[in-house]
């Protein structure tokens, strides 16, 4: 398959700035049978290895694509290894949101120059297929930014991993791209990270939703959307605000032991056919009420789905921005409350669904409540 994430725009004027993710690597305690989870649940194609056949001793790497989605899923082969030490403390879950750049020297620079802390220093490999450089900084808590510039390689993934020319077991279900990536960090940290992203990364303030915004009976929350220059990144950062009750973010926060990424939102040209395609594949998704959707056609004004599909199939629906965007949520995919996934179509908005945040953190509290969080 080859390499999807060649693209720039004037909006990247800076060699240094971010473009678009290039991957995010998962730390799993069993690499081969996440990936056929991935790949038969998701429906993402194996399209990279490397392990000790490759002549990497420490740890395996599936890599997995669909669309512009790319995942690397490490598992470590030795108890003393850093890949090792991190499952111990946050269970399976998301260590690097890497990034595509123009060039990761200059990208690392300036970054280190305006305080983040550097995790290694520029590198080159090389193969018969070209080179790749890359660098990386701390993020939050044990998170990561990778920075890639691999407009001089043509292989499938990187140098020192094996391509894999075709994968029988995928079921694509028409993931397009990673429309957002969202992070959980602790009391008061918002506003920090926040800064991180404006100093560090030349990322700008997108939107902002505070307790009012995204609140229930029993929790609340606030967030901060941050995205880069061209539109392609949006990191949305949440942390806890005062409720009755421990929140998602709370429940987040205790389960990973720390901050990190709750979700990724994945992007669909078609969600009924994909939501359909994922649910007969065994992926479960939030139970949303029958009653959200008694006066959906008010709230939103029309839409071109089908009300009676979108309600079998658990689509939330909220109209901004001159358009309207679907989306709904799956139910974590560990067994710790951490990780979980976002199906999103965009028809015209640009927001994140403010009209479905209490529809949606009420199905959070069920799920929460059934496992003794809330």
């Amino acid at each position: 398959m080859s390499t999807l994430f060649v693209h720039s725009t004037q909006a990247d004027s800076m060699p240094s700035a971010p473009i678009d993710t290039d991957y995010v690597e998962f730390y799993v305690g069993n690499a081969r049978q996440a990936a056929y989870f991935y790949r038969a649940a998701f429906g993402m194609s194996l399209v990279a290895y490397a392990g000790p056949e490759t002549g990497q001793r420490d740890f395996a790497s599936y890599v997995l694509q669909q669309g512009n989605v790319r995942f690397v899923l490490s598992t470590p082969l030795r108890s003393g290894s850093p890949v090792a030490e991190h499952l111990l403390h946050h269970g399976d879950g998301v260590k690097d949101v890497a990034l595509y750049v123009d060039n990761a020297t200059d990208a690392w620079r300036r970054a280190v120059s305006c305080g983040a802390r550097s995790v290694r220093e520029p590198f080159t490999l090389e193969d018969e297929n070209g080179s790749v450089c890359m660098a990386t900084i701390a993020a939050y808590g044990d998170i990561v930014h990778t920075f890639v510039a691999r407009r001089n390689y043509h292989g499938s993934f990187l140098p020192r991993f094996q391509s894999i020319r075709s994968d029988p077991n995928a079921r694509p279900v028409g993931l397009t791209h990673i429309d957002h990536v969202v992070t959980c960090v602790g009391w008061d940290e918002l506003d920090r990270l926040v800064e991180f992203y404006e100093k560090v990364m030349g990322f700008r303030l997108f939107l902002h939703y505070d307790d009012k915004d995204i609140s229930t009976e029993y929790s609340a929350l606030n967030s901060k959307v941050m995205v880069n220059a061209n539109g392609r990144l949006k990191f949305n950062i949440n942390e806890p605000a005062k409720g009755r009750r421990k929140s998602q973010i709370e429940e987040f926060l205790q389960s990973h032991e720390g901050p990190g990424v709750q979700h990724l939102a994945l992007c669909t040209n078609d969600i009924i056919d994909t939501v359909t395609s994922l649910r007969k594949n065994g992926v479960e998704f939030l139970t949303i009420p029958s009653t959200y959707y008694d006066a959906i056609t008010s709230r939103v004004g029309q839409i071109d789905e089908p009300l009676e599909t979108l309600m079998q199939l658990g689509i939330l629906v909220d109209r901004e921005d001159g358009g309207y965007t679907l989306q709904t949520f799956t139910r974590p995919v560990e067994d710790r409350p951490t990780l979980f996934y976002e199906i999103i179509q965009r028809k015209g908005s640009r927001s994140f669904g403010k009209g479905n945040f209490k529809a949606l953190f009420e199905s959070v509290e069920r799920e929460q409540s059934l496992r003794g969080n809330l």
